[in-house]
């Protein structure tokens, strides 16, 4: 049993690498008879960010495409067994996760052990359903570009983003970057 494509599409705050990555799930399961899947790792903690995650809702269901959501803001390992070879898949986004899993505790984020841990296990998550899907899309948000200063949690946070997304572009057929709704190929051939 073969793995299937992943896709890594980064890009800043409100660059469109949403609507972009939305854009490619939906062209890859036209192209295959696919059935869209949607992982959405977003937690709805103030007006604003409900209000965003409403949007999307919204748009994905006026698409007529008939995207499968599923809520997922931490422990991604738990639905890797629910998809099959027929699926289109796009998670969005890995430094929302990151987010939701370093602060599920306390104070954990600070033990290297837990660091590692939570690095490996992202990826990990990421691998099992790659195995489970025709193609896997994975968005994140280009945070590292921006001054860390000298706050433990940030230099903790873009250390293990910088690691993940590292990886994720190791192990990916294609990777983008998105700017100012202009996505930039910077791996993998050519669409």
């Amino acid at each position: 049993m073969a793995e299937g494509s992943l896709i890594f599409i980064s890009g800043g705050v409100r660059s469109g690498k949403s609507s972009f990555a939305e854009r490619t799930a939906a062209v890859l399961a036209m192209k295959t008879e696919g059935k869209l899947h949607y992982i959405a790792a977003g937690k709805a903690y103030d007006p604003e960010m409900e209000a965003r995650i409403q949007r999307h809702q919204d748009d994905r269901d006026k698409s007529g495409l008939g995207w499968t959501t599923w809520e997922k803001p931490c422990a991604l390992e738990e639905i890797s067994g629910n998809f099959n070879h027929q699926d289109i898949i796009l998670f969005d986004c890995l430094t929302t996760l990151l987010n939701n899993e370093l602060f599920r505790a306390e104070d954990l984020w600070r033990k290297r052990e837990y660091q590692e841990n939570l690095s490996s296990d992202i990826l990990v998550a990421i691998t099992e359903i790659r195995k489970n899907c025709r193609t896997l899309i994975v968005v994140s948000n280009e945070v590292l570009n921006e001054p860390i200063y000298k706050n433990e949690l940030v230099i903790t946070y873009s250390k293990i983003l910088g690691t993940l997304h590292r990886n994720i572009v190791d192990m990916a057929d294609e990777a983008y970057l998105v700017e100012a709704g202009i996505p930039i190929q910077m791996k993998g051939e050519p669409a």
